[in-house]
This record gives structure tokens, C-alpha cells and sequence, in this order.
């Protein structure tokens, strides 16, 4: 029981760590970098960092059999594919818009969760994801947006955003066997290196500024919070607790990002806002209180 809370736990801060990026993104924006060149440096120095800490803990290549290559190849990809459509709908839809679609992960993820284990969602699941649902749009703000003209290719970019986080945390609920968590990190961060190369700015690597002008101090942070912290700590625990479970604890990440944004960058938070935020953690905290809650009970009539 004390270990479920812990792989909670892990999941809940490699969540939190995603949150900050947003508000880091945007501190190098107003230094001068663009958000394509803040994110392809988070990849670039997020897989150095992986590769660096293999070297210092790993002997020797793992042997990884097809079914987990297939795995790590996918987490990669999902990395990547995340980062970069959830950067397009930025160029169409307001910021508290675009986290709106991107947070429709968690019905999502217990969607395909459902689908894969040939369940229907516990009365539990279901009232935590309208609780978290509900919170959401407030959180975000989405009241005060005016929805009206937005392009289609934002609404899109959009939901594939939170389609790809979904699947990801879904595979990332697998096990490869055989791979350390280590280097589960260096695989899955050079298969996303390998996506944001293609789509974004790989070009920082050649033309001076990710060292000459100081974006690699912006590459470090955005590395740590968004590619090893993240991808070790869920690497952990999703497949501890499961994708279903995985995808409420998740939404931590907004409650963070806004908390990140008023600290930070000294944006403005409205009282619905945060009533949005206690509901957000409402409905992460419910599932596992009543599910630790039912253990005990059981362990109680067992003795």
C-alpha cells in the first residue's frame, strides 16, 4: 500500500515537472529565442544529460529484445511528437486554450485504457475525470477566451497534442525487460531528439546559439524538467500504478504551470482560476484516498 502512494508520488512530480516548462519557454522567448529554438534545446541537452548519466552508471549496451526496441522507439517518438504538435496549436489558439486540448489526455488515456483491458471505466475513474474535466476549463481560464475565428488547424493540433501524450503514457506503463531506467532515458530522449530534429531548429547545434548566445542555459533547465526528471520518474512508476491512473495524476501539470506562470512571471491568477486548481487536485487526490481506503478494508477483514 506504502509503495503504490510512492509510484503516485513519482508520477505526480515527473507531471510537475512538465508544468515548468511553459513559464521557462517563455523566459527565453523574452530573451530573445524563439519557442522553437527553446524546445529543440531542451531535447538536444536532455539527451546529453541521459547520455551522460548512462556512461556513469552503465557498463555495457543493454541487450533489448524487438518487442522493447518497438516500446523505447515509440516513447521516443511520442516524446517528440508531443512537443512538436503541442508548439504548432500554439500558433493558432490562445495559451489557456491550447492546455485546455492538450488536458484531454486524462479521459483520453483512460479511454484507450479501457479499450485495452476490455473494461468500462469505474464509477470512481469516471467521476474523478468530469471532476478533473470541470476543473480544467476553469484553471484555464477557457470562460474568458473568445473561441470565435479560431482555425481549425489549432483545434487539431490541439487535441493530437493530448491523442499523443495519452498513448504515451500508455506505453510508457510497459515493461522492457532487460533496460535499466537509465537507459530506458537515453533511448526514449534520442528517439525524441531524433522527431524535434526533423520539425523544429536543429540548426542551434551549428549556428552559435546554443552556446555562443547562452541558450544552453535555457537547454539545461528545460532538459532536466522536461526530459530526464519526467521520463525517469514515469519510466518508475507507470507501470506500478497503470496508464488509467497514470493519465488523472498527470494533470498536476497545469496546477504547476499556472502556479509557475504567477511566480515567475508575475501573470495574473482570477478566483475561478483557483477554484479550478483545488478541483484539478480534487480529482487527482480521490482515485488513490479511495482505493487506499478499500485496501485497508480488505486487509482489515482478512485478519
Amino acid at each position: 500500500m506504502k509503495s503504490h502512494l510512492i509510484y503516485s508520488l513519482l508520477i505526480i512530480i515527473g507531471a510537475s515537472s512538465y508544468g515548468i516548462l511553459s513559464t521557462i519557454i517563455k523566459v527565453a522567448m523574452n530573451d530573445g529565442f524563439t519557442s522553437a529554438e527553446a524546445v529543440t534545446s531542451q531535447y538536444i541537452v536532455g539527451f546529453f544529460l541521459a547520455l551522460i548519466l548512462f556512461i556513469a552508471t552503465q557498463r555495457s549496451l543493454p541487450r533489448i529484445s524487438k518487442e522493447g526496441f518497438i516500446t523505447l522507439i515509440f516513447a521516443g517518438l511520442l516524446t517528440g511528437t508531443t512537443g512538436t504538435v503541442y508548439g504548432k496549436s500554439l500558433d493558432y489558439l490562445p495559451a489557456s486554450l491550447a492546455v485546455v486540448l492538450l488536458f484531454q489526455f486524462t479521459w483520453i488515456g483512460m479511454f484507450i485504457d479501457c479499450i485495452l483491458h476490455k473494461r468500462w471505466p469505474s464509477r470512481l475513474e469516471t467521476l474523478s475525470l468530469i471532476i478533473l474535466f470541470v476543473g480544467t476549463l476553469l484553471a484555464a481560464g477557457i470562460f474568458e477566451v473568445n473561441l470565435s475565428n479560431i482555425p481549425w488547424q489549432g483545434w487539431a493540433f490541439g487535441f493530437f497534442s493530448a491523442i499523443s501524450f495519452a498513448i504515451f503514457l500508455l506505453i510508457n506503463s510497459k515493461q522492457v525487460e532487460g533496460v535499466t531506467t537509465i537507459g530506458r532515458t537515453l533511448f526514449t530522449s534520442f528517439f525524441a531528439l531524433f522527431i524535434i530534429s526533423i520539425f523544429l531548429s536543429p540548426e542551434i547545434l551549428w549556428n552559435g546559439i546554443l552556446i555562443r548566445e547562452g541558450l544552453w542555459k535555457f537547454g539545461l533547465a528545460l532538459g532536466i524538467f522536461g526530459i530526464i526528471l519526467p521520463i525517469l520518474l514515469l519510466a518508475i512508476a507507470v507501470p506500478k500504478v497503470g496508464g488509467g491512473l497514470a493519465s488523472i495524476l498527470s494533470a498536476m501539470e497545469l496546477p504547476v504551470a499556472i502556479l509557475a506562470s504567477v511566480v515567475v512571471l508575475g501573470e495574473q491568477i482570477t478566483f475561478l482560476q483557483v477554484v479550478g486548481v483545488v478541483l484539478i487536485l480534487m480529482g487527482m487526490v480521490l482515485p488513490t484516498a479511495l482505493s487506499q481506503r478499500q485496501s485497508l478494508k480488505v486487509q482489515k477483514g482478512k485478519s
